[in-house]
């Protein structure tokens, strides 16, 4: 099977972008690690198919917590979204997906309905 040249640098560096984001996310959990975990434990924060965490409660502490994850995560969005030449929203997407898919247990995710689950 033959590729072109180009197919196949497009495929590397979209998938070297994904894995830096993925390392993003990973550090943007990492520096509010204890917090953001027990947010999410708590119920007090949740992933959601658009790449963003939501406050299910809405107190100041939860929703401060989820605008500064929110804001390190659409800045690696941007950057990825860049540099593979595609929208910020179809990148934060894919990150949704995947952030919901590996929710822990316990931890709630919003629904393609819109409705909370608590996995």
């Amino acid at each position: 099977m033959f590729f072109k040249k180009s197919s196949i640098n497009t495929f590397s560096i979209k998938r070297s972008s994904l894995m830096l984001l993925a390392g993003g996310l990973l550090f943007c959990s990492q520096a509010f690690a204890l917090t953001l975990n027990e947010a999410k434990q708590q119920g007090r924060v949740g992933e959601t198919l658009s790449g963003y965490l939501a406050p299910l409660k809405q107190d100041a502490e939860s929703i401060a917590l989820a605008d500064r994850i929110n804001d390190a995560r659409k800045q690696q969005y941007q950057q990825v979204a860049q540099d593979n030449n595609v929208s910020t929203d179809d990148v934060a997407k894919l990150a949704g997906q995947k952030l919901v898919a590996r929710a822990g247990k316990g931890e709630y995710v919003r629904g393609i309905n819109g409705q909370w689950l608590q996995k």
